[in-house]
């Protein structure tokens, strides 16, 4: 009985040594970077946008860097967002506009859904993308959805948007762009 009790009170305090040198190595760990803590709110202005390749809905292949020269607006969203939602019929409008040195792509990051049925029920006609490996979503840190990149003809981030986003607004950040 008092082996037992002596393994006892031995375990618990190397369990509390073990805590207590957690702790401390925690505690003189410096503090997140300001590169780390740009990640965790998706790209900043004034980076080079990452490439990606991505197939569409009808199975073309798009490469960002094949845009080069043209202005992008770049909107990641999903089919169960309330919010992408809502702002699908104002981007369908605004590419029905005449921009002919603007793409607007959509990557999709859910799909796994019904997403050509969405498209077609909502009458979806810009291209949409499909991010089936999650990779672009991550390359773009997109933690909230939707969130609309705005990439100029260089292949510089220019302005971004999150959330749903009016009209007016996809006009006034696409015209800023050079």
């Amino acid at each position: 009985m008092i082996k037992k009790v002596i393994a006892a009170v031995i375990l618990i305090v190397l369990l509390s040594v073990a805590i207590v040198q957690a702790l401390e190595k925690k505690a003189d760990t410096p503090k997140e970077s300001k590169t780390s803590m740009e990640e965790n709110q998706g790209l900043k202005t004034g980076v080079k946008a990452p490439d990606f390749e991505l197939k569409t809905l009808t199975g073309e292949t798009v490469k960002l860097s094949d845009l080069k020269g043209k202005k992008v607006m770049l909107n990641f969203w999903a089919t169960w967002c309330p919010p992408c939602k809502a702002e699908m019929p104002e981007m369908e409008q605004f590419f029905k506009e005449d921009h002919k040195a603007l793409e607007i792509l959509a990557v999709n990051i859910d799909p796994q859904l019904d997403v050509k049925g969405f498209a077609d029920q909502n009458g979806i006609t810009f291209p949409i993308l499909l991010d089936d490996k999650d990779e672009v979503n991550a390359k773009y840190h997109i933690i909230s959805i939707p969130t609309t990149y705005f990439i100029d003809s260089k292949g510089i981030i220019q302005d971004k948007f999150t959330g749903a986003m009016p009209l007016e607004a996809m006009q006034q950040y696409t015209q800023d762009l050079k």
